[in-house]
């Protein structure tokens, strides 16, 4: 009888920690434009917002380990320019240097590292350069 009464209270017990536990998953975040719009040209400012779309608040102090920006949304992925990484102008904003030479659509793809998160964070934002 002891036995038992002990078993149910350690299911109990189990059952209650993983009911409370709570994770997160990278698709709980998401990159989008500051500017979805801007000029064509050369060494343009490009600025990207990571949030959690559970809180809705911004994600600061991410670690971007990979960016890449090119024409993929207009099919022509080979053309694809360099991306450098500016200061980040406020918490949650992250900026990169980059050229949109000409007008079209391009494709800012990023994978970032949040704290407390186990998974990389990925994302693509589209932005177009106007004439």
């Amino acid at each position: 009888m002891i036995l038992k009464f002990t078993r149910v209270a350690a299911l109990a017990a189990t059952m209650n920690l993983a009911g409370s536990a709570v994770f997160a998953a990278a698709s709980d975040y998401a990159f989008e434009p500051v500017s979805a719009e801007m000029k064509k040209g050369d060494d343009l400012t490009v600025a990207v917002r990571l949030t959690n779309k559970v809180t809705g608040k911004p994600v600061a102090d991410a670690v971007i380990v990979r960016t890449r920006v090119d024409m993929a949304p207009d099919g022509m992925a080979e053309m694809e320019s360099q991306v450098a990484p500016l200061p980040a102008p406020e918490p949650g904003i992250y900026a990169f240097k980059t050229d949109l030479p000409m007008a079209g659509r391009y494709q800012l793809s990023l994978s970032a590292k949040v704290q407390g998160e186990p998974e990389t964070v990925t994302g693509k934002v589209v932005i177009k350069a106007n004439k």
